[in-house]
């Protein structure tokens, strides 16, 4: 009987993926961080309504976290945007794209109040 250390294991490992595919993540993953740099851009200068983005939001904008975008919103920090989203009962790690519909339109309501 093998011991443990004798024994293989098995890893999932990601799919080899040739240079272009690589390339094309690179460059879409690059054209996504810069849509949101020029987002986040817009809503601290308010060119942008946060309402806006969270009831309609962009592709490029479904993974980001919530509470960062938050944070880019003039007159909300750190403390503030807990705040918000401890009383919309939404965690500071969810992203745009995995609010719910109560989620998503009690922020909402909750932002337009401030």
């Amino acid at each position: 009987m093998p011991s443990a250390s004798e024994t293989p294991t098995k890893q999932a490992t990601a799919p080899e993926r040739s240079l272009s595919q690589r390339m094309d993540a690179l460059h879409r993953a690059n054209a996504i961080r810069s849509q949101r740099a020029q987002l986040k851009k817009d809503l601290k200068a308010s060119r942008k309504l946060i309402h806006q983005i969270l009831l309609e939001p962009p592709d490029y904008v479904e993974t980001a976290k919530v509470f960062d975008l938050l944070l880019h919103v003039p007159k909300y920090g750190r403390v503030k945007v807990n705040k918000v989203l401890t009383q919309c009962r939404i965690s500071p790690s969810k992203t745009i794209g995995g609010l719910s519909q109560r989620q998503r339109s009690e922020l909402v309501a909750m932002l337009r109040s401030r």
